[in-house]
C-alpha cells in the first residue's frame, strides 16, 4: 500500500520560485568586480533567472547541455545557478585556479555549450578559446557598455546584452528530480580530473540538511557571507539553503583580503560567515593590526582544511564568535559532517570541549559513515582505531561524469555500497570523526587539492632527474604546502631554481612546490611502489624556506 500524497518532483527551481513568493524583499548585496556594492532582492533573482532561462531556450540548448561559468561570489553567478538548472540545462561551475590547459580540458570533457566569465578572468578566456571545441557563446559578465571592442574572442556578448531583451515570464519545467542539475570536477585526483554530477533531488536534499541546526543553522534572520566560492561545490549549498530559508546573502566578489571581508561582514551586518582558514587568517591578522572588533558576526563554518587550534581559540576568546568545522568533498555535494556540541557537553571544561571542536564533527542526517580496514572489516567508533573512512548518502556520487575511473564504489559483506573517501580517521563514541591521514597521496594547500602525482610527472619530465617524489610539508597559513623530493640522475646535474623554473607554465602557479630537497634515493616497497610515509619520515626535521 501506498502512501496518499501529491507526487512534487525535488526541483531547484522551486527554490527560487518560494524565495520571490515568501520572502521576495530580502536582500542579495554584490561587491562587484567593478568594485562597487550592487544591491537587489530575491525577487530580482528570480526575474532575472527566468530571462536567463528564456535566453537558454532561445538558443535552443537541449535539456542537459552544459553551461559553464568562470566566476566570483555575485549576483550575475547566483541567476545562472537558478537560470541553468531550473529550465532544465547543467550548471558547470569551473575553478579559475587551475591552469589553463586544465580548464580547457575540463570544458571539452564537460561539452559545455556556453561560457560566462567574469571581466577578470579574460586572459584565460583569451588563452583557451580556440582550444575549446564546443562553446559556441561566450558571456562577459559584464554591462553591455564595458564589453572590450578589441578582446579578439568570436562571438563574445556581455551579459546584460544576453539576458536583457528576453521576457521575464516563464514557466518552469516540471521533469524527473534525478535529472542533473550542476556539476564540479575534482582536482584532487590522479590523472585528469573527474566529475560529479549533482542532480536536483541530491541538490534540495542537501539545502534542507545544510540549514539544519546541528548543521550550519541559516534561518531568514541570517546575513551569510559565502567566502566559500561558487565554483567550488556550489559555495557549500549556501546558495540554495539561502533560498530556503529567506536569509540574507552577501558576496565579496574577487575581494578576498583582510581589509575587504571586514568591511562587508561590518557595513552588511553579516551574522554567519563560511570560508577556508587561509581567508580567515587574513581577516584575523588585518583585525588584530587595526584594532577591529565585530558588531554581528557570531559564527563561522571553516571547511576545505583543518582549522588551527590558534584561530579556532582567536575567534572565540577575542571576538566572540563560535566557530564550527566541517568536512567534505567535491564528491558529497559537498558537505558530510558539521562539528556542534551535544547538550551533553556544554557542561565540560572548556579545554575539554575544544578537544571536541577540533574534530570534523558528526555526520549529517543523510549521510552514513564507517572507518574500514585494508580488509574492508569495519573498525570500531572508539575513538582510537583508525582506518579507512567509507560513506554512503543520498548526495554522494555514484559515479563520475561519462564513467571515468570506472565505479568508485566498494561492496560491503551485505552488498551495499560505500564511497571510499581518500580520508584515514577515527570515529568516537558521540559520533565525532576526525581526519588523522589521507590515503590518497595529495597536498590540501588553502583550501584546494593539489595531485602530488602531477607534480611528480613534471619533475620527472626534466632531463636531469630520475625519480621524483612530492609530499606535503605543513605551512602556517596554507595549512601544507608540496615540496618535491628529487634523485639525479647520475652524473647530471641541476639547481633547485632551474628545477622549479621548469614547472613554469606546465600548472598553475600555486601547484608549483615551494621547495626542491636532492636525495640519494625514495624508499620503495616491494611491488616498486614509493613509500611516502617512509619519506616524510625520513624528512621529518625538514622545515619550508620563509615559512
Amino acid at each position: 500500500m501506498l502512501g496518499l500524497m501529491q507526487k512534487q518532483s525535488l526541483l531547484i527551481s522551486d527554490l527560487i520560485e518560494f524565495a520571490e513568493r515568501h520572502h521576495g524583499d530580502g536582500e542579495v548585496v554584490s561587491r562587484r568586480v567593478e568594485g562597487d556594492i550592487h544591491r537587489y532582492t530575491w525577487s530580482d533573482v528570480s526575474r532575472r533567472a527566468r530571462q536567463v532561462a528564456n535566453t537558454l531556450d532561445a538558443a535552443q540548448l537541449a535539456f542537459s547541455d552544459r553551461v559553464a561559468t568562470l566566476a566570483w561570489n555575485g549576483y550575475r553567478h547566483l541567476e545562472l545557478y537558478f537560470g541553468v538548472s531550473g529550465s532544465g540545462r547543467v550548471l558547470h561551475t569551473i575553478n579559475p585556479r587551475l591552469h589553463p590547459d586544465q580548464i580547457s580540458w575540463i570544458a571539452n570533457h564537460a561539452e559545455d555549450k556556453v561560457l560566462c566569465f567574469d571581466m577578470t578572468f579574460m586572459p584565460i578566456i583569451q588563452a583557451i578559446h580556440t582550444k575549446c571545441q564546443t562553446i559556441g557563446q561566450w558571456v562577459a559578465m559584464c554591462d553591455a557598455d564595458k564589453l572590450p571592442a578589441d578582446s579578439g574572442i568570436p562571438n563574445l556578448i556581455s551579459y546584460e546584452a544576453w539576458i536583457g531583451n528576453q521576457s521575464t515570464e516563464y514557466q518552469w519545467p516540471s521533469f524527473d528530480e534525478n535529472s542533473a542539475s550542476s556539476m564540479c570536477y575534482t582536482s584532487g585526483t590522479t590523472g585528469n580530473p573527474k566529475a560529479a554530477l549533482y542532480s536536483h533531488r541530491s541538490t534540495i536534499l542537501h539545502a534542507y540538511a545544510a540549514a539544519l541546526p546541528d548543521v550550519m543553522c541559516i534561518s531568514a534572520r541570517d546575513a551569510i557571507l559565502p567566502v566559500v566560492p561558487m565554483f567550488h561545490v556550489n559555495a557549500w549549498g549556501i546558495p540554495y539553503s539561502a533560498a530556503l530559508t529567506g536569509a540574507k546573502l552577501v558576496f565579496p566578489g574577487a575581494g578576498m583580503d583582510g581589509k575587504s571581508i571586514y568591511e562587508l561582514i561590518e557595513g552588511e551586518s553579516v551574522t554567519y560567515a563560511a570560508g577556508v582558514p587561509t581567508v580567515w587568517q587574513m581577516l584575523l591578522t588585518h583585525m588584530k593590526a587595526n584594532n577591529l572588533k565585530f558588531t554581528t558576526l557570531n559564527r563561522t563554518v571553516i571547511g576545505g582544511s583543518a582549522c588551527p587550534p590558534a584561530m579556532i581559540q582567536t575567534f572565540r576568546e577575542d571576538y566572540g564568535v563560535e566557530v564550527l568545522h566541517a568536512w567534505g568533498m567535491t564528491e558529497l555535494s559537498p558537505l558530510g559532517t558539521l562539528c556542534t556540541l551535544k547538550n551533553k557537553h556544554l557542561k565540560l571544561p572548556e579545554a575539554e570541549q575544544m578537544k571536541i571542536r577540533l574534530k570534523q564533527g558528526r555526520v549529517i542526517f543523510g549521510v552514513d559513515m564507517k572507518i574500514v580496514d585494508d580488509a574492508g572489516k569495519n573498525l570500531p567508533h572508539d575513538g582510537k582505531a583508525f582506518g579507512d573512512l567509507l560513506v554512503k548518502g543520498p548526495w554522494v556520487v555514484a559515479e563520475y561524469f561519462k564513467g571515468e575511473g570506472d565505479s568508485p564504489l566498494v561492496k560491503d559483506p551485505n552488498g551495499i555500497d560505500w564511497f571510499p573517501t581518500g580520508d584515514v580517521a577515527t570515529i568516537d563514541p558521540d559520533g565525532y570523526m576526525q581526519i588523522t591521514d589521507r590515503s590518497k597521496d595529495v597536498i590540501k594547500s588553502g583550501g584546494e587539492w593539489i595531485s602530488s602525482i602531477d607534480i611528480e610527472n613534471i619533475a620527472v619530465a626534466h632531463p636531469s632527474v630520475l625519480m621524483a617524489a612530492c609530499i606535503g610539508v605543513k605551512h602556517p597559513k596554507w595549512d601544507e604546502r608540496p615540496i618535491v623530493a628529487v634523485v639525479k640522475k647520475p652524473d647530471a646535474e641541476v639547481t633547485r631554481e632551474e628545477l622549479l623554473a621548469f614547472y613554469e607554465g606546465k600548472t598553475a602557479k600555486w601547484q608549483i612546490p615551494d621547495d626542491v630537497v636532492f636525495v640519494d634515493s625514495i624508499p620503495l616497497g616491494a611491488t616498486g611502489k614509493m613509500l611516502k610515509t617512509k619519506l616524510r619520515e625520513q624528512l621529518k626535521d625538514y622545515a619550508l624556506p620563509n615559512s
